[in-house]
């Protein structure tokens, strides 16, 4: 640039500095100083990385950007990191040389598919994950206490909410209601993992929400990043702040009550955790919240009366597929049969939820008559055929034994979308030709398992074989897989289907 600049003045004999600035896009200013720079001047210039190395430190939180907002323009990025950071010392034209570099390195997936940590920058992440622990005495008997995990990525502030209840959506709202409360604003982002609390099914990579849960985050203000599955550096902090939580807060103490509890903690998270100094931070968290990232924080101005703005009552589904509601008498989908479902009624419609989720399971036009039995045909179609013949494939693609585990462990991660997982470990499976009994194995051993992350292990292992990291005598090495357990599922939902 600043030879470009000297041989366009050519000492005078060339363009005037308007001219140049008008044709290059800078300030006359800027040409003025890069023609009285002499040659030493200019390789100092050329030299000096200071600006480049600055941006660095802000590099994760920019393509964290960008992954959002792909079309972000480096202006508006700049205007978005001084809102958080101050005045920086650089020009638009270095932050636009850096941010289409950036772009390039994106566009070619030189980074890793899930979104970086963002710890540099105050007020634009909480990362947020449950626990539980059982045993815990209150009132001398144990009970499990139910736990979630609130971590502020930049100070380290922690916050913890408690049930006695296993977590529903409800619940897991108030707790962050609860949170935001006491760190006294709301982060632009929080971190989650594929709890059905936030995220009720992933295909080929596409979420598909709580829809209650999602309205809420809507009414705070922050958006809604889940991590891909097996991606424990995308959280790292609040996984080690749940292991915290467990050891140093609840294991081994007694309580006289509920109540008893949940001061216990609070008092645990002002006079402990939170004064405690930060092992990567070197500071307090609370020292460093106050001083550094609480005038960052967004205003949490969601109001407490509004925390269930869609009240949802419960109702026993009959042996037909009805349910009773104002006077008339309205059909559920078929496998909801006996059983609960959340009912709700907005805008003239009546809603049909899963009481634990929240998740819109069906929904009618409320009848103003009465007396009336309105029907949906689709809630009395008899789907379970389309499921047999999928788990006939998959048991004819791994073998009766196999088949019959990796379906049942696909039905106990997603139970409400086992019908489309099916699918989608065929749809997998059919990339790939006979697997490895290592492999299968391998994917046995998994807590939980869905097509997608059926998938990545799969991928993984090929990579992995491919790159000459498996063992060399792997395939010498006799691999007995017991599925007794899955047998034993198996015949469980047989019986229970029979019922």
């Amino acid at each position: 640039m600043i030879h470009k600049i000297k041989s366009m003045y050519d000492n005078g004999q060339g363009l005037s500095i308007r001219a140049i600035s008008r044709e290059l896009n800078i300030s006359r200013n800027t040409v003025k100083r890069y023609l009285a720079m002499d040659a030493q001047g200019i390789c100092v210039m050329m030299e000096d990385t200071s600006r480049q190395k600055w941006l660095d430190g802000y590099r994760d939180y920019l393509i964290n950007q960008l992954k959002d907002y792909p079309k972000l323009s480096a202006v508006k990025l700049m205007r978005r990191l001084c809102r958080k950071v101050g005045k920086l010392p650089i020009s638009e034209r270095s932050m636009r040389r850096y941010v289409q570099n950036l772009k390039a390195e994106v566009a070619v997936g030189q980074y890793r598919y899930y979104e970086p940590i963002i710890e540099t920058v105050p007020g634009v992440q909480c990362q947020v994950d449950p626990g539980e622990l059982r045993g815990v005495l209150i009132n001398g008997k144990p009970h499990t206490v139910y736990f979630v995990a609130f971590v502020l990525s930049y100070s380290r502030l922690m916050y913890v909410g408690l049930s006695l209840q296993p977590l529903n959506t409800q619940r897991f709202i108030e707790m962050h209601d609860e949170a935001f409360r006491y760190f006294g604003g709301v982060t632009e982002e929080c971190v989650y993992d594929q709890t059905k609390l936030v995220v009720l099914s992933e295909e080929y990579r596409e979420l598909k929400l709580n829809q209650r849960f999602a309205q809420y985050a809507t009414a705070a203000s922050f958006h809604i990043h889940a991590c891909e599955g097996f991606d424990p550096e995308s959280k790292g902090k609040v996984e080690a702040a749940v292991k915290y939580v467990k050891q140093d807060c609840l294991y081994g103490e007694s309580f006289r009550s509920e109540t008893e509890l949940r001061a216990y903690t609070l008092d645990w998270l002002n006079e402990v955790a939170n004064i405690r100094v930060h092992g990567t931070t070197k500071e307090q968290p609370q020292r460093h919240y106050d001083r550094s990232e609480r005038s960052h924080m967004n205003h949490y101005h969601v109001a407490m009366a509004s925390l269930d703005n869609t009240p949802m009552q419960t109702r026993k589904v009959d042996k037909t597929g009805l349910i009773s509601w104002a006077s008339n008498k309205y059909s559920v989908p078929m496998e909801w049969q006996q059983s609960r479902v959340g009912v709700s009624e907005a805008n003239g419609q009546l809603l049909l939820l899963d009481p634990a989720t929240g998740e819109l399971i069906g929904q009618h036009t409320v009848s103003l008559d009465k007396g009336l039995i309105i029907k949906n045909r689709d809630h009395y179609r008899d789907k379970t055929q389309a499921v047999e013949a999928l788990e006939a494939h998959l048991n004819e693609r791994l073998g009766i034994d196999v088949g019959r585990a990796i379906a049942a462990q696909l039905k106990a991660t997603m139970p409400r979308f086992y019908k489309d997982q099916l699918r989608g470990a065929l749809d997998v499976l059919k990339h790939y030709g006979e697997l490895p009994t290592a492999l299968t194995a391998h994917l046995l051993e998994r807590e939980e398992l869905t097509a997608s992350k059926m998938r990545e292990h799969i991928d993984a292992w090929f990579s992995a074989e491919q790159r000459g990291r498996m063992a060399d005598d792997e395939e010498d090495s006799p691999v007995t897989i017991d599925l007794s357990m899955y047998r034993r599922i198996s015949h469980v939902n047989a019986q229970r289907s029979l019922s």
